[in-house]
């Protein structure tokens, strides 16, 4: 079934209508208007919900991404017509997905401001799919897709564009562009636990993600992947950031998966090519590190990465503090890189953002 809701300028009954919408009808597809629609918080996605909006050519709009590019975006990029801005100051991403076989797209997602914290990567995003912290063991949420959304932080730096946390696999993110904020696409391991340092276990490591076209410009960071396994991302580009993406292997490393053969997975068949940084921070564009510090006990542990590749990319910039390199290695055994181009300033064609 498809929904087709009337909108209106009132934040509250917005919110109160596609909550509702979401939460009492069957699954199905969710057709948002053109437009800017002001929430008065941001809303659950239960399993099963298709959500598509609308992008624009020209002056008019094309529902689900179907229409031809708009007029002066330049590149054949489609403009987005369709956007969903949170008011509320609760930390909640604008959309949570909670639930497996979930497609997003064609979606303009505005967050509220906030300042999550250090350990707050899932909240005050324009999107997060699963969760850092569980009460209890979850269900994996799987199947989502995700297509030619868009994340617009404006001038914040304080939280994240989109989240990838904790029990999740299956995921697909093509097309996707991030604005401002701090790191455009956080993927990272989750806990049972009350907090960071209380973690008992089991933990559980996002796997089987495919990453294509992530466009992210004006942040912090253009993406971190933290204890995952099975992972491919190309074609990224990352503009005007402080740091290009860094590969991680989280506070634990391995130590707290459920069983010994989980822990093999853990760093095992990643894959990133052809990422293009164009970077001005005090750091690095790129690091890759295989050791982590625990804040339940403060032991520090090695990950071993397991047929690893990062190549084929371009990070073009300067740093800003007394001490930089393009490209930062901390015992990330495991790792080859090849066809790592650096560069102090970009040729006129190389690495466009659109």
């Amino acid at each position: 079934m498809t929904h087709r809701p009337a909108l209106g300028i009132d934040p509250v009954a917005n919110h109160r209508i596609l909550q509702n919408l979401l939460d009492t009808r069957p699954p199905g597809k969710l057709e948002l208007p053109p437009g800017r629609h002001v929430l008065a918080d941001g809303l659950r996605v239960p399993g099963g919900w298709t959500l598509a909006g609308w992008t624009l050519t020209g002056a008019s709009a094309t529902g689900t991404g179907s229409g031809a590019p708009a007029a002066g975006t330049g590149r054949g990029v489609p403009a987005t017509g369709t956007w969903l801005v949170a008011q509320g100051r609760t930390g909640h991403p604008v959309l949570h997905v909670l639930g497996s076989d979930v497609s997003i797209s064609d979606l303009g997602l505005r967050p509220a401001p906030s300042d999550p914290g250090e350990h707050g990567g899932d909240r005050g995003t324009g999107l997060t799919i699963g969760e850092y912290l569980y009460r209890s063991e979850p269900e994996w949420i799987q199947g989502v897709d995700v297509r030619r959304v868009h994340v617009d932080h404006g001038d914040l730096r304080t939280a994240n564009g989109i989240g990838v946390m904790g029990a999740v696999r299956d995921v697909a993110l093509h097309d996707v562009t991030v604005t401002g904020g701090y790191t455009g696409l956080a993927v990272h391991w989750g806990a049972t636990g009350a907090d960071v340092a209380s973690i008992t276990g089991p933990t559980f490591h996002p796997n089987r993600l495919t990453v294509s076209g992530l466009r992210v410009r004006n942040a912090v960071e253009g993406f971190y992947l933290s204890s995952v396994h099975d992972v491919r991302v190309t074609g990224a580009r990352l503009h005007d950031v402080e740091m290009g993406f860094r590969l991680l292997p989280g506070d634990n490393t391995d130590r707290f998966v459920s069983s010994p053969s989980s822990s093999s997975d853990v760093g095992a068949r990643i894959a990133i090519s052809d990422v293009c940084v164009r970077w001005s921070g005090p750091l690095y564009a790129v690091r890759l590190a295989g050791w982590g510090r625990s804040e339940v006990d403060g032991l520090v542990s090695v990950l071993t990465y397991r047929d690893v590749t990062v190549r084929d990319c371009h990070l073009i910039g300067i740093g800003t503090g007394d001490a930089w390199s393009p490209v930062t290695i901390e015992r990330a055994t495991g790792v080859e890189l090849s066809g790592i181009h650096v560069a102090t300033t970009p040729s006129d064609d190389c690495c466009p953002l659109a």
